[in-house]
């Protein structure tokens, strides 16, 4: 059957569907986990600091902290990934959901700002492992006709934790610490995990044959044939996840520049609907695209529209708006901006699993997306901080977004997998 043919579920069987499901669920509350400090940092950092909302060290300290989140992830990411290829799937991911979990939970009762900080860092790794995971896991169920566009469905199901997020985030209001307890819900979600999900058969022939050499990093990156796609995949998903944290989140604070510019007294609420519902409406249609679009032009060549569409949307959405006089030009540009920039994330549980052996595959996926983490995280830190803090909000984030072209360069250098079957 041709990969675009609409059939394309016809092969799909119910397990594989309820994998689909328990992966996605895992990644929609990964998603929360990560967002619910972007929609509470405005009335988190000023309590904790002791400062008022204006004051220059609420931004400086929520970029650092987005730069925190992205270490964690890193180090979450490939400690766990690792251990997925050794112990299996099911356990890990078990393992990753709850650790996010717990420590957001934890997150309700810190009363200093380094301990935002150190929890952060905590709820990261479980995020970074369980999404290296999931990707592995779904792409060796999945037969090869459907496996672009489950990976595609699994990263675009963030978009449900977004809005989870953005949910909590307005019910809450300036009460934070609420929003942080609403995050151990998902530690239910293990024990389905662990009844429900058995270990692909990929995965037990290679662990009966390459037992010492499963999740091993030494391999991954001593065999130049792995190395190169290790390398290159970290450096496309360090453009995307710091366009995400420094360019991509900033749609709230665009909206609510021009409202305040405007006098509205409601830009913090209005603001958060633009953001966390309309421009994320526009994401989640961008993921869910990415699938059929890989399926029909191959992963490089979805990848590449993309990310020139996405550099042309981010100085329309700081600038346009402003020119015109007209927030509801902005709304209608916001989830243009998130189809292009966001929608590129789904490529990458469609791709990087589909780059490694199965002895490796949750390794190499975690150390492409979560080094990735690690290589943005100075973006943000430093390089964001200091812009967002110092230029003019359009001038900074319109600068942020000249990263779209550099994934360009490194999808050069990286093999198309539309078609092929999963490396063994």
């Amino acid at each position: 059957m041709s990969s675009t043919s609409p059939q394309w579920h016809s092969t799909v069987t119910r397990y594989q569907w309820l994998v689909l499901l328990v992966a996605s669920l895992g990644w929609v509350f990964d998603a929360f986990e990560g967002q619910i400090y972007n929609l509470t940092r405005a009335d988190m950092l000023p309590d904790l600091l002791h400062v008022k909302a204006d004051d220059p060290l609420v931004k400086v300290w929520g970029e650092r902290f987005l730069g925190i989140f992205l270490l964690g992830g890193t180090f979450g990411g490939l400690l766990f990934s690792s251990l997925a290829d050794k112990w299996g799937r099911n356990p890990v991911m078990a393992l990753t959901i709850l650790f996010y979990s717990l420590f957001s939970g934890v997150t309700a009762f810190a009363s200093e700002i380094w301990q935002v900080g150190a929890l952060r860092f905590l709820v990261a790794m479980g995020v970074g492992g369980e999404w290296a995971v999931g990707a592995a896991l779904v792409a060796e169920v999945f037969p090869k006709e459907a496996r672009e566009r489950a990976g595609g469905i699994f990263h675009a199901t963030s978009v449900a934790g977004l809005w989870l997020a953005a949910a909590a985030g307005l019910y809450v209001g300036a009460q934070w610490r609420t929003a942080y307890l609403l995050g151990v819900v998902p530690a239910l979600l293990v024990l389905w995990v662990r009844m429900s999900i058995k270990e692909p058969e990929t995965w037990k022939e290679a662990r009966a044959t390459k037992a010492k050499r499963m999740g091993s990093f030494s391999e991954l990156l001593g065999t130049p044939r792995w190395r190169s796609r290790a390398i290159f995949g970290a450096l496309l998903a360090m453009v995307g996840l710091a366009t995400f944290w420094g360019v991509v989140v900033a749609g709230q604070d665009i909206a609510a520049d021009f409202l305040k510019k405007t006098g509205d007294t409601d830009w913090a609420s209005k603001s958060k609907i633009a953001f966390g519902f309309i421009q994320t409406a526009g994401a989640g249609a961008g993921m869910l695209a990415f699938g059929p679009l890989s399926a029909r032009w191959g992963c490089k060549k979805t990848f590449v529209v993309l990310h020139l569409a996405a550099l042309v949307m981010t100085p329309a959405i700081c600038w346009l708006p402003s020119y015109a006089g007209s927030y509801t030009l902005l709304l209608v540009l916001l989830p243009v901006f998130g189809f292009c920039a966001q929608g590129i994330h789904a490529g990458y549980a469609a791709f990087f699993p589909a780059l490694f052996p199965t002895h490796l595959r949750a390794t190499g996926s975690g150390f492409c997306f979560n080094t990735g983490r690690l290589l943005a995280a100075p973006v943000l830190i430093w390089l964001s901080a200091w812009m967002k803090s110092t230029l003019d909000l359009r001038v900074a984030i319109t600068s942020l977004g000249g990263f779209f072209l550099l994934g360009l360069i490194f999808l050069a250098c990286l093999p198309e997998t539309h078609g092929e079957d999963l490396p063994e």
